[in-house]
């Protein structure tokens, strides 16, 4: 009798150690799925040379290569991209201005992609630090 009760004890045990461990096991499970789940809609960005080349074939023949302005775009007033004015915009904003253009800046909506107008912003941040 006393064997029995130990046989039931001990199944007992073992079933409180199986549910433990299929929870754990599902915690962990969850953890991965949604670490790789982020990671994929993240998605890698444009990377820095390719906003570079961006830069240089959409933007530097007004804005200069280094954001000062060409001759072309300073002859049309174009604002120093390095400058405090341009600089102390909301990224929104230089988003926008990108997306839709502003005065005689054409409109890159139809040719850049979403990533590539922010990636052109993060660009516009980084030229501040060249000046």
């Amino acid at each position: 009798m006393e064997r029995c009760k130990k046989g039931k004890s001990m199944l007992r045990d073992n079933n409180r150690h199986t549910v433990t461990d299929l929870a754990v096991l599902a915690v962990v499970v969850s953890v991965v799925l949604l670490l790789a789940v982020s990671t994929l809609r993240a998605g890698p960005g444009p990377d820095k040379a390719a906003t570079a080349g961006t830069f240089r074939t959409k933007c530097a023949m007004c804005h200069g290569p280094d954001g000062a302005g060409s001759s072309v775009g300073k002859s049309m007033n174009v604002p120093d991209l390095r400058s405090s004015v341009v600089q102390d915009k909301a990224d929104a904003e230089l988003a926008q201005i990108i997306s839709n253009g502003k005065g005689g800046m054409p409109a890159f909506k139809g040719s850049l992609s979403d990533d590539q107008i922010h990636a052109l912003v993060t660009y516009v941040r980084s030229l501040h630090q060249k000046k």
